[in-house]
């Protein structure tokens, strides 16, 4: 008797511990307030002071100055910020393009979201540069063909805002239509054009869909950003005005 007995409760153990497919149930989740209570761990402070400082020291470092201040907002249709950034990508990117193509860049837009935050007058540090521009988007080339070129015109007319565009490229509307030149000749339908850009604008972004799905695109592997910073190291005063690239006449 004793032996079955044994046997018996050795079987329910056997049965007890066959492996079982596991579910997942329930997830809880606590919320952890910080607070003054909460004590720091000063050895990861300690670890993290050199880095911090060597950072906060880069990011301080004086790259240019302007004697304005430059802002997205001090013009209708164009602005101080606006140009000077669609002028210094298409400086900085037109030689890396050239080298690898043979060809030149006709003129370079941006959006008018993408510009971040504005530069007081006075030095420009790099930190200046990270606020500008905190995305890590990167400069493209697009080929576009004239119909494509006149679709920008179009959004830019429709938009009534001041998205960077270079001065390469200037637009006058009117209540007749509009007058468009790129390099002071008018739209060529039978050419090409090569336009800068950021590759977040290129598919699509702002609803910029006439950069989609160009002829050709060409990827400079150079953020905005770092753009931005080799042309204010190398650039010792900023100069830049609102110069009627694009404009609205009654």
């Amino acid at each position: 008797m004793k032996n079955n007995i044994l046997i018996f409760f050795t079987l329910l153990l056997l049965v007890s511990c066959k492996n079982e497919p596991q579910h997942l149930v329930k997830i809880e989740g606590k919320l952890l307030p910080i607070s003054e209570e909460i004590s720091t761990d000063k050895s990861i402070e300690e670890f993290i002071q050199p880095f911090k400082e060597k950072v906060e020291a880069e990011m301080n470092t004086v790259l240019s100055y302007t004697p304005t201040d430059l802002v997205r907002t001090d013009g209708e249709l164009e602005s101080s910020l606006g140009n000077l950034m669609a002028d210094l990508c298409y400086e900085r990117a037109n030689p890396v393009f050239n080298t690898r193509t043979g060809k030149n860049i006709d003129f370079a837009m941006f959006n008018y979201g993408g510009i971040r935050a504005g530069i007081t007058k006075g030095p420009i540090k790099t930190k200046n540069a990270f606020n500008l521009m905190p995305f890590e988007n990167s400069l493209v080339v697009v080929e576009l063909t004239a119909e494509k070129v006149t679709e920008l015109a179009q959004y830019l007319i429709a938009q009534n805002k001041a998205h960077p565009i270079s001065k390469q490229l200037k637009l006058v509307a009117n209540s007749k239509g509009y007058n468009l030149t790129i390099h002071n000749l008018p739209l060529d339908n039978s050419k090409t054009y090569f336009v800068l850009t950021s590759d977040y604008l290129q598919n699509g972004g702002d609803r910029m869909v006439f950069f989609k799905n160009p002829i050709e695109l060409h990827k400079l592997d150079y953020k905005v950003r770092n753009s931005i910073i080799d042309y204010f190291k190398e650039t010792d005063t900023i100069k830049i005005a609102l110069d009627g690239r694009f404009t609205k006449e009654k």
